[in-house]
């Protein structure tokens, strides 16, 4: 299979690291915010020593040359449409489906929208959209998730995380447990020119989203959760076996935080090494 180090859509390129075995089962590892595709470097080589190839997308936003205009152009049938269009580019009918944070987001709506694709699911973080919608009014997931709600002011948000020399999204990056090293790469990417804003359209796109429901689904899930998340509750994390209709496995780890492939790479390498061999 060709090496793919970037792909084009709609007049937008985004950047991609393809690593590991070229004819190994393919991965495809979807960073959340405020990350870019560096959140796999700890994860990913254990993963090539299994005999697996990785393909990691600087996703929407992040790609210097996939920061579009526009909040619509964030919704998650965008999002989702762009790792589609990666898979073509890779020559790939099929591929194991990984995410994080946003990532998982995308990754739950290609489970149900196109299993045809989704070789296999893996979600770290976040719950099935139905079930955090349900979360939301059953449990304190809305207190958790009020930072979306202040997401969706215009550029207070960008001028709050990054004032000064980014402390305020550094030392929330930090308190999380995100090594100084790892938090000083993620602040310097969003502090390049229109980074912070384009990522930000992520959240802002949800009041557009009511369409783009996800229902179902149809492929095997490893779904992944820390008990030390503090965006993240236990309530959609449970419920959410309910929209899944095929195998389905949830792994709990006790005290990590929400940063998950940067804090537990060896433990979720371990579980998606076994979950690709299984499916």
């Amino acid at each position: 299979m060709p090496r793919v180090d970037s792909f084009r859509r709609d007049g937008l390129t985004f950047d991609v690291r393809d690593a590991g075995p070229a004819d190994g089962e393919p991965v495809v590892l979807l960073h959340g915010f405020p990350q870019d595709s560096a959140a796999w470097d700890q994860l990913a080589p254990a993963l090539h020593q299994a005999g697996l190839r990785t393909l990691a997308p600087d996703q929407r936003g992040c790609s210097p040359m996939a920061r579009p205009r526009g909040r619509s152009q964030y919704r998650l049938r965008e999002t989702t449409a762009d790792v589609l269009a990666l898979l073509d580019a890779a020559g790939l009918e099929t591929a194991h489906v990984v995410g994080h944070d946003w990532g998982g987001i995308v990754a739950w709506a290609l489970g149900a929208w196109h299993p045809d694709r989704v070789r296999s699911l893996t979600a770290l973080s976040v719950p099935h959209p139905a079930a955090m919608a349900k979360a939301m009014v059953t449990s304190d997931q809305a207190l958790r998730s009020a930072y979306v709600l202040a997401f969706q002011l215009p550029f207070l948000p960008e001028r709050l995380l990054l004032s000064g020399d980014g402390t305020p999204l550094h030392r929330l990056l930090r308190g999380g447990g995100l090594s100084r090293e790892a938090a000083a790469h993620y602040v310097a990417r969003m502090r390049e020119p229109g980074a912070l804003r384009a990522m930000l359209g992520w959240y802002r796109a949800l009041p557009l989203s009511g369409g783009d429901r996800v229902g179902t689904v149809r492929v095997p899930t490893l779904h992944v959760w820390s008990t030390g998340d503090a965006f993240l509750g236990r309530a959609g994390i449970e419920a959410s076996a309910q929209f899944v209709d095929a195998p389905y496995r949830l792994e709990v780890l006790e005290g990590i935080s929400h940063w998950i492939p940067e804090l537990a790479a060896d433990r979720v390498a371990e579980l998606l090494t076994a979950h690709v061999r299984t499916h």
